[in-house]
């Protein structure tokens, strides 16, 4: 087999946490942080079959950076693990005043990740991290002020597992948003359990492509994780359809407006020019009868008005 300087090629399933707020807590909250958060991440990977203690991981005081074995199942991390991991965040919750509560945003991936001097490197780790610090899974998890828990799932993770049925999760638990974050722009899927996860504020515009229930995928969301167009997208036809769709409409409105300045900037038409009246003919008066001879004949006088002038006949 051939390697390149890289060496070999893999693709690694990530997970990425963090705790909220931890800079803003004095230290004796930071050290109950720093306890609580490998117990619980320990917790719900035992409850859902996964080996912990086999993940490569990085570790931040608030927040983990975990790198799983190849062969990792990604069910278990994606459903089971997260869902242990929000009941174990309440548990660990209950009976303490909101500014006491952990609460954590998490991120799951599925890409190129390979070992360097100081951990992993390559664009897997990139993209979590981007999505793990990205506005809106910050902002979801501050508008669910009773949440402990927010989640973001890659484009791959979600197109391939809960878009296809492999978890008991409803596609439109999930909530499509674009991520941007210093170079990276990218999508991801949000989960805040307990909370409609739609109807929280997140302050930032929703993507054009598969917005709302995460009933399809963009092309471009497939096409920057390394796959290829998603089904649910439309395709290639459809999305160039709907962007000719999208160029008539607004063409069609600065249409009307510039019909009605054409109208009200055009001459008003000369009117016809008047025909002349029609030759009225005036009666005129009547001559004595002029006798010669023998016979009798009347003879008429009478005139006719031809523009303007008055012509006299006889007729008898």
């Amino acid at each position: 087999m051939s390697v390149g300087a890289m060496g070999v090629f893999d693709r690694r399933l990530l997970l990425a946490v963090d705790a909220r707020g931890y800079g803003s807590v004095d230290t004796a909250r930071q050290r109950e942080i720093q306890t609580a958060l490998p117990r619980l991440l320990s917790e719900a990977a035992e409850a859902a079959g996964l080996d912990r203690a086999s993940w490569v991981r990085q570790a931040a005081g608030d927040s983990e950076f975990a790198v799983l074995p190849t062969g990792s199942d990604e069910q278990a991390l994606v459903e089971p693990f997260m869902r242990r991991l929000d009941a174990g965040l309440r548990a660990h919750n209950r009976d303490r005043v909101p500014g006491a509560r952990l609460a954590l945003r998490a991120a799951v991936h599925f890409g190129p990740a390979s070992e360097a001097p100081s951990g992993f490197a390559g664009p897997g780790p990139v993209e979590i991290s981007r999505i793990l610090e990205s506005d809106p899974l910050r902002r979801a998890l501050a508008a669910a002020p009773d949440a402990a828990l927010a989640v973001a799932l890659t484009a791959p993770v979600f197109t391939e597992l809960v878009a296809q049925g492999y978890t008991n999760f409803r596609p439109e638990e999930f909530r499509e948003v674009v991520v941007e974050k210093k170079e990276y722009r990218g999508r991801a899927w949000l989960w805040v359990p307990g909370y409609d996860v739609h109807a929280l504020d997140l302050g930032n515009p929703e993507p054009g492509v598969g917005s709302g229930a995460g009933a399809g995928v963009g092309a471009s969301a497939g096409a920057s994780a390394g796959h290829g167009p998603v089904p649910g997208s439309g395709g290639p036809a459809a999305q160039a359809a709907g962007s000719a769709a999208q160029t008539a409409a607004p063409a069609a409105q600065t249409a009307e407006p510039t019909a009605r300045a054409a109208e009200s900037a055009a001459p008003a038409a000369e009117p016809a020019p008047q025909t002349a009246p029609a030759p009225q003919t005036a009666p005129a008066p009547q001559a004595e009868p002029v006798r010669s001879g023998g016979d009798s004949v009347s003879t008429h006088l009478y005139g006719t008005v031809i523009n303007g002038n008055v012509v006299f006949g006889i007729s008898k």
